[in-house]
């Protein structure tokens, strides 16, 4: 029995462990598609990611599970919705904040995650878990500071509150998905979640009576978009809800910090965005806070 779950354990490790890799492709794939608006970016992002995963549970003649769904449909909907919020706040910080703000700020989302777990489910934090929120919040500080002395602090401010709503929901997203992924298996769950996603996003172009971008205008879109839909949606994201079986929420999100080490290596190198020692200061706050929060569990 031991041996199984260290076994559960050691696979859930890994698939979060390649699903925080390949999340650091998505900040600097979203920047390079700046000419397209984001609600477009998020949908095209989610419909790419439902075509992916139906071929993949087609060609491993995987069964649908729809009764399992019917069983669960509320939660589906209910995480579907949220995850289309998080695409669209996620997408909108990369375009209005530079790509170490937005992907520092994202993966405050351990630290969300312990709040819903105080606030809703009764769980009581440790000292080190306490000590991890406070720290976490004084980095954010020094990073809304270091935007507020820029010359263009009205544009990264809001792409900073932008991707820490984005945190907020991923945290709900994932304490609330803990549950249903230990009863649902992965591929058609995920499949039914980015379609709810992308009928979210659709209905918020609706109503704000925005124009959906219906096809890429060159190769070199398609491409981006392609590499938008696949890697860090399709696979990076099945992967990281996946490992909720093996992993604590607050686990799960703690491996997503892989993404801004990634992600801001690939914006010096293609964006020449070197942060300032401010930024740098408070954004290892933060990330020193998120490790606190998950060693306490």
């Amino acid at each position: 029995m031991a041996d199984e779950l260290a076994v559960k354990r050691g696979r859930a490790l890994l698939e979060g462990v390649l699903a925080g890799t390949l999340f650091g492709t998505a900040a600097v794939l979203i920047r390079l598609l700046r000419n397209i608006d984001v609600l477009s970016i998020a949908l095209w992002r989610l419909i790419i990611a439902v075509v992916v995963l139906a071929v993949i549970i087609r060609l491993l003649r995987k069964p649908l599970a729809l009764n399992l769904l019917k069983s669960n449909l509320v939660q589906v909907l209910f995480l579907g919705v949220l995850l289309g919020l998080h695409f669209v706040l996620f997408v909108s910080a990369v375009m209005d904040t530079t790509i170490l703000n937005a992907t520092i700020l994202v993966n405050t989302s351990p630290i969300w995650s312990l709040l819903v777990s105080i606030l809703f489910l009764g769980i009581k934090p440790t000292r080190l878990a306490v000590l991890g929120l406070v720290i976490s919040f004084l980095g954010v500080s020094i990073i809304a500071y270091a935007d507020a002395t820029s010359p263009y602090f009205h544009l990264t401010l809001q792409g900073d509150l932008e991707a820490l709503l984005a945190a907020v929901v991923e945290g709900f997203y994932l304490s609330y998905g803990r549950d249903i992924r230990r009863r649902m298996p992965v591929l058609p769950l995920m499949l039914f979640v980015y379609l709810v996603s992308a009928l979210t996003v659709l209905g918020g172009m609706v109503l704000t009576q925005s124009a959906f971008t219906p096809s890429p205008v060159n190769v070199e879109i398609v491409l981006l978009l392609l590499g938008l839909g696949i890697l860090p949606t399709a696979l990076a994201h099945t992967l990281y809800f996946s490992s909720l079986s093996g992993l604590k929420s607050f686990e799960t999100a703690t491996l997503a910090l892989l993404e801004p080490i990634g992600a801001t290596l690939l914006g010096v190198a293609i964006f020449a965005e070197i942060p300032n020692a401010l930024f740098v200061a408070g954004a290892g706050l933060v990330l020193c806070g998120i490790f606190s929060v998950a060693a306490s569990k």
